[in-house]
């Protein structure tokens, strides 16, 4: 193995508006959560960790990742959810010779979103003209090890983050975790899948992710300039802890979102504590 340690880099895509096809709440604006790709590397190799969105994400993941003069070798992907995958497309455009990845369980999840998107239009309704018309989904990765420059960056299957088949990834030589949605930082925590349940299977999922010991935890969602800092572990914890012990006292979905707003309210994107809200409120239904 070699002896130099991995560098983590992080690019964040800033919070932006979308077309929403919803009925929005008072005070309610429908944007886009601020997200990240992370570039793992090491003096000659580098590999990405999630393509986000649209055209416009994997254009600045390109032209970013680039700038650092590395060789790409691969693109891997955290999670199902299209938010980070659907860019692989035309961020593997940029680098022809790499292909993307991802565990079974992320692939299968995608390869569902992808014909969901089909016929109900979810994703390309909502930032039309902006999305390939045919996405490349991650081929499925056997392994758990990836070599980047001779270091080792393990593939954890933590299962519950804001989906199921939720995958982390661990780089130990830069004492780092790259957790996709299982952790959020300073923006509200989507959990219009995740039911009280799911929930405590989440909170749990982020103790596996402590149980490493990480210095820096990049969050899949996070405020662009936020530090990658371990606190963000509890954070998402007390999150997810506050949003049941509200949702446990009944009340509408405004009631709900502003009491979560009076203990949260300096995240950004409360467009998803109303989506969150309102599948809360529909659950009991």
């Amino acid at each position: 193995m070699g002896s130099s340690p991995l560098s983590i880099d992080v690019y964040v895509a800033p919070m932006r508006p979308y077309t929403s096809p919803d009925q929005l709440g008072e005070g309610e604006v429908a944007t886009w959560a601020p997200s990240s790709s992370t570039l793992i590397s090491g003096p000659t190799e580098g590999i990405l960790i999630d393509a986000l969105l649209t055209f416009e994400n994997a254009d600045q993941i390109a032209a970013w990742a680039k700038s650092f003069g590395k060789k790409i070798t691969g693109v891997y992907i955290t999670h199902g959810h299209s938010d980070h995958w659907l860019g692989l497309a035309r961020l593997l455009q940029h680098f022809p010779e790499v292909r993307g990845y991802a565990a079974p369980e992320v692939v299968r999840r995608a390869a569902w979103e992808a014909e969901f998107n089909k016929t109900s239009k979810y994703w390309t309704s909502r930032f039309p003209g902006e999305l390939p018309e045919t996405p490349v989904i991650p081929e499925v990765l056997n392994i758990d090890e990836i070599l980047v420059d001779h270091q080792v960056v393990s593939l954890i299957h933590v299962g519950q983050g804001d989906i199921e088949g939720s995958t982390i990834f661990h780089v130990p030589s830069a004492d780092a975790v790259v957790c996709g949605d299982v952790v959020y930082n300073n923006v509200h925590m989507m959990m219009y899948e995740a039911d009280l349940a799911k929930r405590e299977a989440w909170i749990a999922s982020i103790d596996a992710v402590a149980a490493l010991n990480a210095k820096i935890v990049v969050a899949g969602h996070k405020s662009v300039g936020a530090a990658d800092l371990p606190e963000n572990l509890a954070a998402s914890q007390r999150y997810l802890r506050d949003f049941t012990t509200l949702a446990k006292k009944g009340g509408t979905v405004e009631d709900l979102v502003h009491g979560m707003l009076e203990l949260h309210g300096e995240r950004d994107q409360p467009h998803t504590l109303w989506i969150s809200a309102r599948a809360e409120v529909a659950r009991r239904t």
